[in-house]
């Protein structure tokens, strides 16, 4: 369920499109320095939208530079990080290694149980600084894997117990802005569990795993039932994202929200299209 909030270079300018890759980079950075190289492979743009909506909120002062790495030690990359990179990349680790444990535990996979030993220590030293989060990441997992466990098809359940997590994990501190950001992140979060789910249902079902929408399946006009509810999901995120008085970065994370978390939905259903199924 992670992997949607990503940007849509096409229509970001060279400075936005810059300053959105020195911002992973910086994210990139931070997790290798607060938990080691390994921790690295977690890396997700979701947290690096988690790092530009708090900067921009909060406007915590930036440090900057550029140098060479080891995923690209050829070419200097520039990067820039804040107090808010810190607490996604804290995050980033944290989403890992419980992601590592549910696929251990759902599927058996010990691929997943060697990567959850990598991310432990970080996640105990994430979950003593960020109880809060951390518990609510806990409380989120626990509650999908009885609906899966229990083969209970009732999607708004679903999508609302990722819509908590997001909801804890947005927000940073306990401030004036604590409202308006749970209740963007719940949104987000029910968007997010609601366009993985419609991504997932055909394989899903196929390979006869728990998916809230299979009684859906096959059905010629999924495009449009599930496009229409994830628009319905999207404004109750801008509708909140409005509200925040954001100003660097605001164009960048408009263009995540109502552009790039679509990438992945647009090139299935385009496909189809293609392939004489029916259109987008």
């Amino acid at each position: 369920m992670f992997g949607y909030l990503v940007a849509d270079p096409g229509l970001l300018t060279e400075e936005q499109f810059g300053r959105y890759r020195a911002c992973y980079c910086g994210l990139c950075r931070c997790i290798q320095e607060r938990h080691g190289e390994a921790a690295r492979l977690a890396l997700t743009y979701d947290m690096t939208f988690l790092t530009l909506l708090l900067s921009s909120l909060y406007e915590p002062e930036e440090t900057a530079g550029e140098g060479k790495c080891l995923p690209h030690p050829i070419e200097p990359r520039t990067w820039w990080r804040s107090d808010a990179t810190a607490y996604a990349a804290d995050l980033n680790v944290a989403l890992a290694y419980l992601k590592c444990l549910d696929d251990w535990e759902d599927d058996g996979n010990l691929a997943a149980l060697a990567e959850s030993r990598v991310f432990k220590p970080a996640y105990e030293r994430t979950a003593a600084a960020w109880p809060r989060q951390c518990a609510a990441i806990g409380r989120a997992m626990e509650k999908l894997g009885r609906l899966e466990k229990e083969r209970i098809e009732d999607a708004d359940a679903a999508a609302e117990s990722f819509g908590e997590l997001m909801g804890e994990l947005l927000v940073w501190r306990e401030d004036r802005w604590r409202d308006t950001l749970y209740r963007m992140g719940h949104a987000l979060g029910r968007f997010i569990y609601v366009m993985d789910a419609c991504m997932d249902l055909d394989a899903d079902t196929v390979r006869n795993r728990y998916n809230p929408f299979r009684r859906y399946y096959g059905l010629a006009d999924n495009d449009r039932r599930f496009g229409d509810i994830l628009r319905m999901l999207l404004g109750e995120v801008l509708y909140y994202f409005d509200r925040l008085p954001l100003v660097q970065d605001a164009e960048l994370l408009k263009n995540i929200l109502c552009a790039g978390l679509w990438t992945q939905f647009n090139k299935r259903f385009k496909k189809e299209e293609s392939d004489g199924k029916g259109p987008v």
